[in-house]
């Protein structure tokens, strides 16, 4: 539900291969002039708050939702919870999770847990439940394009991992195992979890898996902020490195 994805979106069950992103630790030492620190910010929360109502407008579609979304319905469909307060139950039993595999959250792992939950059922509270296809069918696209916008934002922000993809990252650097498959690991056992407790399993969450890498990584070149004059490097922290690497960088979700 922003999955580092922080150079860190899921694209869940993503079509290509991410790299492993250097964790992005961001501090008042580095944070530059009060003014683009106030950016950063705006973009973090903006990318946040985009991303709850990104996942309530696919819930709301009713056609299918991305694995993770899947097992939080399924889970809040038993426990009787809403499905933004498993969200971030579920983030944060995920964040302890960094503890034995040595990961360091930032203010946007934080953030992500507590912030993406309230809105996405804030979200649903106001957001009606069209009946009609041709009206759910535009509603999953916009969402998904939506998710991809969002993705974007609070990456290029670059305050830190999400809680999901810190587990997937951290694994990665573990076990040696590619993050393709820890990462497909990962989303096929929620998924399958998910589905057996009643989430929503359809052509979103088909659409979702295909569409939200390219999506998030459109939008990252799109809303990546220009380098700040006589800097060797972008927003992102991607202009120093070799280019074959940064193509590489992971699109998480958060």
């Amino acid at each position: 539900m922003p999955s580092s994805r922080n150079p860190s979106g899921p694209s869940p069950a993503s079509p290509s291969e991410p790299a492993a992103p250097a964790p992005s630790r961001a501090s008042a030492g580095d944070a530059g002039p009060p003014g683009r620190l106030a950016r950063r910010l705006l973009r973090l929360y903006g990318g946040l708050v985009l991303y709850g109502v990104s996942l309530a407008a696919m819930v709301r579609a009713g056609l299918g939702l991305g694995p993770w979304d899947v097992f939080h319905q399924g889970v809040a469909g038993h426990s009787g919870l809403s499905i933004g307060t498993v969200l971030i139950i579920t983030g944060a039993a995920v964040l302890l999770l960094w503890i034995p595999l040595r990961e360091r959250p930032g203010l946007g792992t934080v953030s992500n847990v507590l912030v993406i939950g309230l809105v996405m059922d804030g979200a649903l509270a106001v957001l009606p439940e069209p009946d009609a296809l041709a009206v759910r069918i535009p509603l999953l696209v916009a969402s998904v394009v939506l998710n991809g916008a969002a993705t974007g934002l609070y990456i290029t922000a670059r305050f830190g991992a999400g809680p999901r993809d810190g587990l997937m990252t951290g694994l990665h650097r573990v076990t040696g195992w590619s993050v393709r498959l820890v990462r497909t690991g990962i989303e096929l056992t929620v998924l399958a979890a998910g589905f057996l407790l009643g989430g929503s399993v359809g052509a979103g969450t088909v659409l979702y898996a295909l569409a939200i890498g390219p999506a998030s990584q459109f939008f990252l070149r799109v809303l990546a902020p220009p380098a700040p004059a006589g800097a060797g490097g972008t927003a992102d922290g991607t202009a120093d490195r070799p280019a074959g690497r940064r193509r590489r960088r992971a699109i998480l979700r958060p």
